[in-house]
């Protein structure tokens, strides 16, 4: 006798993926990955699929976007909106903060597989809702949650006159609402049957947590019809913004804020200008540092503010080097579309960013001394010597052409080994 739900989809596993953020042009990389992975899900012959996926998003309306047949987009409103606090922070993308979602627990049943991508009422819903029997939950790591936990908190305290002296005594976050972040989203861990990361590094503290044998690897793909190199780019950024002539662009791209670690870009970039060297530092994205760049830099910075991603696929192309000093990523999408766009890239020692450099020296630049004398001198080497600088953006280049896989290739290798057979025991 076959399940109900696989007969509901035609004989083939149901997959629901749980995306507690929402979709739009300028939505950051947890919500483009499933956007891409989707679109590679939709773009193979329904018939030839093996799976049917449901995406879902949080949204001001509810309602279903079909990619294909056996792919579609569902938007569920949320039921506690964090969208006014992240409008005080600025720059962060709402989520829902509810506990329990009614809507998304009359769904999930219907699906033989639920895969869980963050920590609040999307995930909370997936961890106690009773699982009928033979049903998969799995879970892929996105976000480094306590680490932006503590951005954040700092971020409100600091805005707080009476609880400054907070921030004062814990540069790092207040430890209590750090530990509360990583309790809930070691609560989600410990619930699920697989758990996917994104690097090695994350593979052995996620290991450490809930034990041997139920983590994997979720990489990241690359879109290289949309990031490429392009020879014009430059002169439109130009002329658009009325740069001067002769200056080194020094791209960040992301959220403009603590979590991101803007501030220490802009005083490397402010450094190299004191020093006599054309830098400019080019900013796309939002968020509550977006005041105190240009506060440091004066006439030394451009802000872009939010891209789509169209746009963005320009920009990279048309700066000289991305500035890239982030911790909290699991793996920085921004990193592999500068490469694959033929931008050098110079990241922090030890940041999971690093994993998409396949010769450090070669196709990037890891600094060692991380903080913004370190991020001076070396972006000031590749001031100096524009020729090296043109070296690492061709190494940059053909490590994304060659070493960095597809979209459609990371769906194939890193998700269906768990999909189908997770999916396939609900059977029978």
């Amino acid at each position: 006798m076959v399940d109900h739900r696989q007969h509901a989809h035609g004989g083939v596993p149901s997959v629901g993926v749980l995306v507690e953020l929402a979709r739009g042009a300028e939505a950051g990389g947890h919500v483009k990955c499933w956007e891409r992975l989707a679109e590679a899900a939709a773009a193979r012959d329904p018939t030839d699929l093996g799976f049917d996926l449901t995406v879902y998003f949080l949204g001001r309306r509810s309602g279903v976007e079909a990619l294909s047949r056996a792919v579609r987009y569902v938007t569920m409103r949320p039921v506690i909106s964090s969208a006014l606090l992240t409008r005080w922070i600025g720059g962060v993308d709402p989520t829902d903060l509810a506990p329990y979602h009614p809507a998304l627990a009359r769904r999930l049943p219907h699906h033989d597989v639920w895969h869980v991508t963050h920590a609040f009422a999307f995930g909370g819903t997936a961890t106690r809702l009773p699982r009928p029997a033979g049903t998969a939950l799995m879970c892929s790591l996105h976000t480094d949650v306590p680490t932006l936990t503590a951005a954040y908190v700092r971020q409100v305290v600091e805005r707080t006159p009476a609880l400054r002296w907070l921030a004062r005594r814990h540069p790092n976050g207040p430890p209590m609402a750090v530990d509360a972040a990583r309790r809930r989203r070691d609560r989600v861990l410990r619930a699920c049957d697989r758990i996917m990361v994104a690097t090695p590094t994350e593979l052995a503290a996620v290991e450490r947590i809930v034990g041997a044998g139920r983590v994997s690897l979720l990489g990241r793909g690359i879109d290289r019809v949309r990031f490429r190199p392009d020879p014009a780019a430059r002169a439109d950024l130009v002329a658009r913004h009325g740069l001067p002539p002769g200056e080194m662009l020094v791209l960040f791209a992301g959220r403009v804020d603590a979590s991101k670690r803007v501030m220490v870009v802009a005083e490397a970039v402010l450094r190299l200008r004191e020093s006599g060297r054309p830098a400019r530092l080019v900013v796309a994205g939002t968020g509550a540092d977006c005041g105190r760049v240009p506060a440091l830099l004066g006439n030394g910075v451009t802000m872009l503010g939010r891209l789509p991603q169209p746009e963005l696929a320009r920009v990279y192309p048309a700066c000289d080097v991305l500035a890239f000093p982030s911790r909290s990523e699991t793996i920085g999408n921004v990193v592999a579309e500068a490469m694959a766009c033929g931008l050098p890239v110079v990241l922090p020692a030890g940041a999971r960013t690093t994993a998409w450099l396949s010769r450090p020296g070669v196709d990037g630049l890891v600094v060692e001394r991380d903080d913004p004398a370190g991020w001076a001198e070396q972006l000031g080497v590749l001031a100096d010597h524009p020729e090296w600088r043109a070296s690492l953006g061709r190494g940059a280049y053909a490590s994304a052409r060659y070493r960095h896989r597809t979209w459609d290739q990371v769906l194939t290798e890193d998700l269906l080994p768990f999909w189908l057979p997770a999916g396939a025991r609900t059977g029978g």
